[in-house]
């Protein structure tokens, strides 16, 4: 156990403590505001004060951890081992920087609170980021700095002992579409038939109708091939499901679909199963959408739903975690960027939402993403070979501090056609790494 000293014991310094030195470097923790029990106590300990005693484990807080109100914090750029960082302590603390204050920053999410500007989907652009102006997006920092807290500690404590943490491996597929061209109902047929040939797209009529009469595979049912890939690694794969109502970005099939129906259920056979809250539910009865959603999904596989992550990856702070909270939902796969790969909250462990709004530490747990397909080929236009090495690299990262790696695929883009063409070779090599990787950590 590690002993924390502060004049006060804000829930800002709680909840990050019990993130850096609990759920990352797996130890516990324990808290005191009066000076002599800190300073008789025989237990590792660090001062998180703006008093130094002695040659004490010493840290200055930043500002930020005993504010009461949500305003933009002036920030510092402060150089440590060659690398710039932010929130600067003093020059008798054990770093330059407070890497408590400044990962609490990055996890809340407080700049996203902050910043009005949003790209066309009212997203959070990853360019906005301090991690992207410091070039630090591509790393898992907060889990970086977790370890140079663990290696100064064990420094002045050499009996203090940390647990190695384990690799974890998470392949997500979202289910935006489930076929392109069957299941689709009469009127929605007809109509997609004679639109490809009013803007004379007739390789796309001539696709639709081999699939139509049976004589070519909808090219979006690649649920046996998904089902090959991930054989033996069942536990370590979701499902994301759309069950919004038709609109001009939530496009999948009805939920009273037999066939869509009898897909979910077929997959929460073999997989764990979550909601994909649509896009219209970021809109103003957003609350209503997303608890209509959640119970299309309880209704059909009969089973309770506490897993979701946004479509369009649709994240507004604190407006879209309380909702989730709200309907019930205890497990989101949202945080990540659309357009960039890397570590939007700076983290690779899952973590406790804290709403800053609200100043209080949540139960809904957030599960972050490093890369998604849509990121390589739409955003980056990059090649199938670049998209591999930049996922290995992304991969390494998270694997040196022991973190969890999670990806998102889609059904449709793992077809090996068009666009998309040399994109299935990347996906399985992820995942060969990725559970090779993992079932060495587990064994």
């Amino acid at each position: 156990m590690i002993l924390i000293f502060s004049e006060e014991i804000t829930p800002r310094i709680e909840y990050i403590t019990q993130l850096i030195f609990t759920q990352i470097l797996q130890i516990e923790v324990a808290f005191t505001s009066n000076s002599s029990d800190f300073k008789n106590s025989t237990l590792p300990k660090i001062n998180y004060s703006f008093e130094k005693f002695g040659d004490e484990f010493y840290i200055k807080p930043h500002k930020i951890m005993h504010c009461k109100a949500l305003i933009t914090p002036t920030i510092n750029s402060v150089w440590y081992n060659g690398e710039k960082y932010f929130f600067e302590s003093s020059e008798d603390s054990i770093f330059p920087f407070d890497p408590l204050a400044a990962s609490f920053y990055l996890v809340t999410r407080h700049e996203e609170y902050m910043e009005p500007n949003r790209d066309k989907l009212n997203r959070y652009p990853a360019e906005q980021s301090i991690l992207t102006k410091y070039n630090l997006l591509k790393k898992p920092i907060v889990n970086i700095w977790a370890n140079l807290l663990a290696e100064k500690l064990k420094e002045k404590y050499p009996d203090l002992k940390f647990p190695k943490r384990k690799f974890e491996f998470l392949s997500t597929i979202d289910v935006d579409n489930a076929w392109a061209y069957k299941h689709k109902g009469f009127l929605r047929t007809s109509g997609a038939l004679i639109k490809s040939i009013v803007k004379g797209n007739l390789s796309e009529f001539k696709s639709r109708l081999k699939v139509l009469t049976g004589k070519e595979k909808d090219p979006y049912n690649l649920y046996e091939y998904l089902d090959s890939v991930f054989k033996g690694n069942e536990e370590k794969v979701k499902f994301f499901f759309l069950l919004g109502d038709y609109g001009r970005y939530d496009k999948n099939l009805s939920h009273r679909n037999k066939h869509y129906k009898k897909l979910i259920q077929n997959t929460k056979d073999k997989y764990d199963v979550g909601i994909h809250p649509s896009f219209a539910s970021g809109k103003k009865r957003g609350k209503k959408t997303v608890k209509m959603e959640k119970r299309r999904l309880v209704k059909i596989n009969d089973t309770e739903v506490i897993e979701s992550r946004q479509h369009f990856l649709q994240l507004s702070f604190p407006k879209t975690y309380r909702r989730l909270i709200k309907a019930g939902i205890t497990k989101d796969y949202t945080m990540g960027y659309p357009a960039q790969p890397g570590f939007r909250a700076g983290i690779c462990t899952p973590y406790y939402f804290y709403d800053l709004k609200k100043e209080k530490t949540t139960n809904l747990l957030i599960v972050p993403f490093q890369v998604m397909d849509g990121t390589f080929l739409h955003y980056l236009r990059l090649s199938p070979e670049e998209a591999s090495v930049e996922i290995e690299n992304i991969m390494r990262e998270v694997k040196n501090v022991g973190g969890t790696f999670v990806s998102i695929w889609h059904n449709e883009t793992v077809n090996n056609t068009g666009l998309w063409k040399g994109y299935q070779q990347v996906f399985e090599k992820m995942n060969q790494l990725g559970f090779k990787w993992a079932n060495s950590a587990e064994s």
